[in-house]
C-alpha cells in the first residue's frame, strides 16, 4: 500500500492554514490510514481532524481546525491508496491487448475495480466483486457505477470475458440493483459473437431481470491493425444496421414497459451503417455521453444554442470524482491543452479531426464558420498509428496529425486539434503539440471538443 502525496493545498483552507505542505505524504487521518479518495473524504469532512503525514523523511501530526462539512483544502496524488483490483479476465476484443509496445504504462493497466468505476466512470464485469465490496457501496452509497454486461447468456459472457466467473458475475448486477444503486450497463457488439439473435436475447433479459438499470450504451468493437484474434471482425453497413434495427426496437419496447428507452447505441454504429443520428430527444439524459453515445447530437444542439445567443450548459463528466476535491484528474478527465504552437498564417482555420469527427462537423461547418465569423476547412487525420477501425478523434497521435500538416498545401490561418486527443501537451504516442507543429504553415492550437470550444479557437 502507497502513501498519496499533496499535490495542491488551496490557499487559505483549513489545511493551508493548519501548514500542510505540497509534497507532504498523507500516512493516516485520525489514526486511521484510508484505502481510497473515497475513505480519506469521509475521515476528512469530520470537525478538527488529525493528519499524520511524513516531509522529508520526518514524520509529524498537524491538527486542522475546522467545522464539520467544511473542505479541507488538499488535492492527492492518486486516488487508490491500496492495491488497484486489476482485471483476471482475458476478453479478446480488449482493446488495451490491441495497442503497440512502447506506449505509456498507465495505458496498458486493466483495472476492474468498483472505486475506479464510481470515481472516473470506468466500465467493471464484477468478476472480482465481493460481498464486503456490496456491503461497503451500500454502506457508503456509492453510485453511478459502471458494468460491462456484453451478453446475459452466462455461456457466452464466460466465452467472451475468457473467465468462467463470467458466468455467475452478474449476480452482482442484480445485487446492486436491489440495493438501490444507480448503475449504468454496456454492451460491446463483437460481430458473429454477442450481436444479431445474442443481442436480441440479452436485450430481452435485460428488460426482464435488470430493468432497473439507468442505461445500457451499446458500442462496436474497435479493432487496431495489432489484432491478433481471427475471430474478430468490425461492424460493416449492413451488419450496422441490423443491430441498430435490433437496439430501436428494443428501445421502443422499454419505453412501453418501463416508461424510458434503456438502450442507446453509440454515435459510431451510425456512422458505419451510414444512417442519420436519431431526434435528440431520444438520448433522454445522455447518459453515456462519455462513452460515444449522443455526443454529435448534443454537439448540434450546443450550436443551436449559441445561434440563439445563450450560454450552452455543458455536461458534466462521468463518475463522481468532481463531487470529492482531493480527487486526481486521471484518464479520460486528465488535464488537457497544450495551448497553441507557431504563428497565425494567412487562409481559412482549419479543424482537424479524425475520420469519425469530420463527417460529424462537415454538415454544420457553415453554421460553424457563421458563428466565428471565419472561413472553415476540416482536415480528417487518417488513424494509421492504430489502424483497424480507429476513427475516433480520441484517438488521433501525433505521427498521424504530424504527417497530416506536413502534407497540407491549402493555406490556413491556424489549424485546430481537439483537446480530447491530448493529455496535457502529449498525445497518446508520447509526440508534443510542439512538434506536431513544427511541421505546419501556420499556428497550431488546441480546442476544448465542443462547439463553444471550436468557435472560440476559430476567432483570431
Amino acid at each position: 500500500m502507497s502513501y498519496p502525496s499533496v499535490l495542491e493545498v488551496v490557499a487559505g483552507s483549513p489545511a493551508a492554514v493548519a501548514g500542510v505542505a505540497v509534497g507532504d505524504e498523507l500516512l493516516d487521518v485520525n489514526g486511521v490510514r484510508p484505502s481510497d479518495v473515497i475513505e480519506y473524504q469521509v475521515l476528512v469532512d469530520e470537525a478538527d481532524p488529525e493528519l499524520t503525514i511524513r516531509r522529508a523523511g520526518v514524520e509529524r501530526t498537524i491538527a486542522v481546525a475546522k467545522t464539520h462539512g467544511i473542505p479541507l483544502g488538499l488535492r492527492l496524488s492518486s486516488s487508490i491508496f491500496d492495491r488497484v483490483q486489476t482485471c483476471d479476465n482475458h476478453c479478446s476484443f480488449c482493446f488495451i491487448y490491441q495497442l503497440p509496445p512502447g506506449m505509456r504504462r498507465s495505458l496498458y493497466l486493466k483495472d476492474d475495480d468498483y472505486r475506479l468505476s464510481f470515481l472516473y466512470g470506468n466500465f467493471t464485469t464484477l468478476t472480482r466483486f465481493t460481498e464486503l465490496d456490496l456491503d461497503r457501496i451500500r454502506t457508503e452509497g456509492l453510485g453511478p457505477l459502471y458494468v460491462s454486461i456484453h451478453a446475459a447468456d452466462p455461456e457466452v459472457r464466460a466465452s467472451m470475458l475468457r473467465n468462467r466467473r463470467g458466468a455467475t458475475s452478474l449476480r452482482w448486477l442484480r445485487a446492486l440493483l436491489d440495493e438501490g444503486v444507480t448503475v449504468h450497463g454496456q454492451v460491446v457488439l463483437c460481430p458473429g459473437i454477442n450481436n444479431a439473435d445474442i443481442l436480441e436475447r440479452t436485450c430481452a433479459e435485460i428488460v426482464s431481470s435488470y430493468s432497473k438499470l439507468a442505461s445500457v450504451g451499446v458500442v462496436p468493437l474497435g479493432l487496431s491493425k495489432f489484432n491478433t484474434e481471427d475471430n474478430l471482425v468490425a461492424h460493416d453497413a449492413a451488419t450496422a444496421a441490423a443491430d441498430l434495427d435490433i437496439i430501436e426496437a428494443w428501445q421502443e419496447i422499454a419505453l412501453e414497459r418501463l416508461g424510458r428507452r434503456l438502450f442507446f447505441a453509440s454515435d459510431e454504429m451510425y456512422l458505419t451503417a451510414g444512417r442519420s443520428f436519431p431526434p435528440v430527444e431520444t438520448y433522454e439524459d445522455f447518459s453515456q455521453h462519455e462513452n460515444g453515445i449522443g455526443m454529435a447530437q448534443a454537439f448540434y444542439t450546443e450550436i443551436e444554442t449559441l445561434e440563439k445567443g445563450q450560454d450552452p450548459a455543458l455536461r458534466l463528466p462521468t463518475g463522481e470524482w468532481r463531487s470529492l476535491p482531493a480527487a486526481v484528474a486521471e484518464g479520460y478527465r486528465a488535464p488537457r491543452g497544450g495551448g497553441a504552437a507557431g504563428s497565425p498564417g494567412e487562409g481559412p482555420v482549419v479543424v482537424a479531426t479524425g475520420a469519425y469527427g469530420a463527417r460529424v462537423l462537415e454538415p454544420v461547418l457553415a453554421r460553424l464558420a457563421a458563428l466565428a465569423g471565419a472561413e472553415l476547412r476540416l482536415l480528417p487525420v487518417q488513424n494509421d498509428f492504430f489502424g483497424g477501425n480507429v476513427a475516433v478523434s480520441g484517438l488521433v497521435v501525433g505521427e498521424d496529425l504530424k504527417r497530416a500538416l506536413a502534407a497540407d498545401a491549402t493555406p490556413a490561418a491556424r489549424y485546430l486539434v481537439p483537446d480530447i486527443a491530448l493529455s496535457g501537451d502529449r498525445f497518446l504516442d508520447e509526440m508534443t503539440i510542439a512538434e506536431v507543429a513544427s511541421v505546419a504553415t501556420a499556428e497550431v492550437r488546441v480546442v476544448e471538443t465542443t462547439a463553444a470550444g471550436l468557435v472560440a479557437g476559430a476567432v483570431a
